[in-house]
């Protein structure tokens, strides 16, 4: 079976950016939570550098639902650089072989999620860096990579774009902070486990991001978005539509993962966001619109709401800075209309036939 050829592109994308691809020679990488949406694309990268680079390294996804993982990854199953390990990031893992480089990705991400399991997103987030800070130290690996968030920076109520030392109040008694104190617990360690062992853990605060493989029904408005042009339906707004957002696409997001475990600082956090793709919800739907004309698609409001007038202003939150990762070569490539449009082609037979043949 191959791959999605819209995921085959942005794959080529990748590693033709310049980057150390050669550390990953001969080495053994361990993703945790790897058939998730983010470290997927991470996965696919190093097998694909195996297929088009000689890079001949070997990838174990640790994953806790093996049909899912093999869902994900059945073109790769047979594959002898690719294996799965299944259990719980949070139980301690039956890994006796020694590891080069460790990606922690294991984590709810959506609050549809996370909200109903504060319990399990704070211990994958607390118990299970633990665990892969331990594989790390003894392995006495080359790199660690921890999948943080935004959420870190609490609630900050400033407009200017917002550095990795900017911070609010996050409130412990508000169960949705299991996910931001789960993440500045993780960061905590890593940075703990850097200044006291030596372990190379990096962070990267993720913000907006999509791409192929993103999951329709995770609750995020901009996942019904890509699920109502699939579906030939109108976007439908709920709210007025003013708040912002800077999105990113997977294959932007992936190059910044990789540039900063490779090129990163040991025990600092890196914001990783398009902050040249900062539009509001209604901006988002109305561009989405624009770019499949012949659905004849339209944006409307919930029954109910009142239409309000639109400003370029800012509304609810504020940009990541990525000056940071910007300073170690890395630069987003896609735009919105692109990185969508290759977003719900990847979904859909009909319009795969048409993009793949283009390219």
């Amino acid at each position: 079976m191959k791959r999605n050829c819209i995921i085959e592109q942005d794959l080529a994308d990748i590693v033709a950016q310049d980057l150390p691809w050669h550390e990953f020679a001969g080495r053994t990488v361990l993703v945790s939570g790897a058939n998730g949406f983010l470290p997927a694309y991470m996965v696919e990268t190093l097998l694909y550098l195996n297929e088009k680079h000689g890079v001949n390294c070997r990838v174990i996804g640790l994953v806790r639902n093996r049909e899912k993982a093999e869902r994900r990854f059945v073109h790769l199953l047979s594959r002898p650089d690719f294996s799965l390990l299944v259990q719980d990031v949070c139980s301690p893992i039956a890994l006796k072989e020694n590891v080069d480089f460790v990606v922690h990705a294991a984590s709810e991400a959506s609050p549809k999620y996370y909200c109903k399991d504060p319990a399990g997103t704070l211990l994958a987030n607390a118990l299970g860096t633990y665990n892969l800070l331990e594989i790390a130290r003894k392995s006495s690996s080359r790199g660690f990579l921890f999948f943080s968030s935004g959420e870190v920076y609490g609630k900050v109520s400033q407009t200017a774009p917002v550095k990795e030392d900017d911070y609010g109040p996050l409130d412990p008694m508000d169960v949705r902070s299991c996910y931001g104190e789960g993440k500045r617990i993780g960061e905590a360690m890593c940075v703990a486990w850097h200044r006291q062992y030596g372990v190379p853990a990096k962070i990267v605060r993720i913000s907006h991001t999509y791409g192929p493989g993103l999951a329709l029904d995770d609750g995020r408005v901009f996942a019904d978005f890509v699920g109502n042009i699939v579906r030939d339906e109108d976007i439908v707004l709920k709210s007025d539509g003013s708040a912002r957002r800077p999105f990113c696409y997977l294959a932007d997001a992936t190059l910044a993962f990789f540039t900063v475990l490779l090129r990163g600082e040991a025990g600092q956090a890196y914001n990783v966001a398009n902050d040249e793709a900062d539009v509001s919800m209604l901006e988002l739907a109305e561009r989405l619109v624009r770019v499949f004309p012949e659905r004849k698609l339209a944006v409307k409001l919930a029954e109910g709401l009142i239409p309000t007038k639109q400003t370029a202003g800012k509304v609810a939150g504020a940009v990541p800075d990525t000056t940071k990762l910007r300073k170690l070569g890395w630069r987003p490539a896609i735009s919105i209309e692109e990185g969508f449009k290759r977003t719900v082609m990847s979904f859909e037979s009909r319009s795969l036939a048409d993009s793949c043949g283009a390219r």
